[in-house]
C-alpha cells in the first residue's frame, strides 16, 4: 500500500458549479479518479504538507461555542472574528492564528478556505462550515462543532483521568525500585563481600545494582533508542496497520478501543449527516477522523458499496472492528428517516461503554499494579535477609561453640 499524499482540490460538477475540498489519494491521477467516481471534475490540485488537525479538541470547543452565539445573535462573521480574536485569556497562538482568518475573510476569502490554507483546522471542521457557507446555515453548524468537540474533549478527559492513576502507580512503583537498586542495595555490598557462599538471588539483586551504579547512563540510553525505534516503525504503514487491527483483539482493552472508535465514527457522522453535507463526502471526513488504520483501511469498499446504492447499514455492517450496535442504530434510523438521531444516540452509549470500561480497567488493573509492586519489594527483601539471617545463624553457633 503506497503513502498516501493530502491534496486542497478544485472541482467543478456536471452543472458547472465549483466545489473546493480536501482529500487523500496516491497520485494527481488516483485523486482525479476519486472525484470523478462522485461526479466531479478536477480542476486543479496542491499538494499540502500534512492533514491538519493539530489544534486541541478543547479550543475547538471554545472557538466554535463563541462564533455560533456571535453569528446566531446577527452579529457578521468579520465582527464575530474580531470579538473572539480579542477573548481575554485567549492562547496567544490561537490570537493569531484568529487574526490571520480575520485578515484572509475581510479580503473575501470564505471562513472554510481561509481556516483550510492555515493547515490546522481538522477535515470535519472544515466540512460542517463549508457545508453552512453553501447553504446558509452557519450558525447552527458552528454550534453542532461546539457541541461535538466539547463531547470529544470530555470523553478524551474521562478516559486520560481513568489511566492516570495505574500510569501514576508504575512511575512509583518504577522508582522505588530504581531507589533500592541504586541507593539502598550498595550498602550492603561490603557486608556481602565478606560472605563466602550467597543465595543465587543475592547475587542477581548485587549485580544488577553494580551495574546500574556503574553504567547508571546506559538503561535510559537504551529507552530513549527504544522509543525512537518504535516511532519509526509506526511510521511504516504496514506496521501501523497491523498494531490497530490488533489492538481491537486486546482482552479488556480491545472494547475500549472498539467503543472509542465508534463513538467518534458516529458522533463524526452524525454531525455531518445532520448539516447536509452528502453522504459519499460525510464518510470520507467521519473515516479521518476514527484515528485507527485498520478501520480506515476498510471504508474504500464501503464508499463504493453506498455509491452503487447500497444502504448506509448494509455497507458499515462489512467493516470489522465498529461495535455491532451501530449497524444496528442506523438500520433503525433509516425504517424512520432519523439517522443523524440516530448516530447521536449511538455515540453517547458507545461513550457511556468506553466510560465503563475504562471504570472496570481500571479495577483490574489497581490490584495487578498493586500485587507486582509488592512482589518486587517482596524478592528484593528476601534476597537481602536471607543471607543476613543464615549470617547471624552461623555467628550464633559459633559463639555456642
Amino acid at each position: 500500500m503506497g503513502r498516501e499524499l493530502y491534496f486542497q482540490y478544485t472541482a467543478k460538477t456536471a452543472e458547472g458549479k465549483t466545489v473546493r475540498g480536501t482529500a487523500c489519494a496516491q497520485d494527481r491521477s488516483a485523486l482525479s479518479r476519486l472525484l470523478h467516481d462522485r461526479g466531479l471534475y478536477l480542476v486543479r490540485a496542491k499538494e499540502r504538507a500534512g492533514k491538519g488537525g493539530t489544534l486541541k479538541s478543547a479550543l475547538l470547543a471554545e472557538f466554535c461555542r463563541q462564533l455560533s452565539g456571535l453569528v446566531a445573535s446577527g452579529v457578521g462573521l468579520v465582527r464575530g472574528l474580531e470579538i473572539v480574536s480579542q477573548e481575554e485569556g485567549l492562547d496567544e497562538t490561537f490570537r493569531n492564528l484568529c487574526g490571520v482568518l480575520l485578515s484572509k475573510v475581510r479580503s473575501g476569502l470564505p471562513l472554510s478556505q481561509a481556516m483550510e490554507d492555515q493547515m490546522v483546522f481538522p477535515p470535519l471542521m472544515l466540512g460542517m462550515i463549508r457545508a453552512g457557507e453553501e447553504t446558509g446555515t452557519l450558525g447552527p453548524n458552528l454550534e453542532r462543532l461546539h457541541i461535538h468537540y466539547e463531547k470529544q474533549h470530555e470523553m478524551e478527559q474521562e478516559v486520560r483521568s481513568a489511566m492516570s492513576y495505574p500510569l501514576l502507580l508504575c512511575i512509583l512503583a518504577l522508582g522505588a525500585v530504581v531507589s533500592i537498586f541504586a541507593f539502598i542495595l550498595p550498602s550492603f555490598s561490603e557486608l556481602f563481600l565478606g560472605m563466602e557462599d550467597l543465595p543465587l538471588l543475592t547475587k542477581i539483586l548485587m549485580a544488577a545494582s553494580d551495574y546500574l551504579v556503574e553504567c547508571w547512563y546506559i538503561p535510559p540510553i537504551c529507552l530513549l533508542g527504544a522509543i525512537v525505534m518504535v516511532r519509526l516503525l509506526l511510521a511504516v504503514p504496514e506496521v501501523r496497520l497491523h498494531l490497530d487491527a490488533w489492538k481491537l483483539r486486546l482482552p479488556i482493552f480491545g472494547g475500549l478501543y472498539r467503543s472509542l472508535y465508534t463513538a467518534r465514527f458516529a458522533r463524526s457522522l452524525a454531525s455531518l449527516y445532520g448539516c447536509g453535507l452528502p453522504i459519499l463526502r460525510g464518510l470520507e471526513i467521519a473515516r479521518d477522523t476514527i484515528g485507527n488504520a485498520y478501520l480506515q483501511m476498510q471504508f474504500g469498499r464501503v464508499l463504493t458499496m453506498v455509491g452503487s446504492g447500497a444502504a448506509l447499514s448494509q455497507a458499515l455492517g462489512t467493516v470489522d472492528g465498529f461495535r455491532a450496535k451501530l449497524v444496528s442504530a442506523i438500520q433503525a434510523g433509516e425504517q424512520s428517516g432519523q439517522v443523524d438521531t440516530m448516530l447521536g444516540g449511538i455515540a453517547a452509549a458507545m461513550e457511556f461503554d468506553a466510560r465503563q470500561t475504562a471504570k472496570r480497567m481500571l479495577g483490574i488493573l489497581e490490584p495487578v499494579l498493586v500485587l507486582v509492586m509488592a512482589v518486587l519489594v517482596g524478592v528484593i527483601v528476601v534476597g537481602v535477609m536471607v543471607p543476613l539471617t543464615d549470617s547471624y545463624g552461623a555467628i550464633q553457633q559459633s559463639a555456642v561453640l
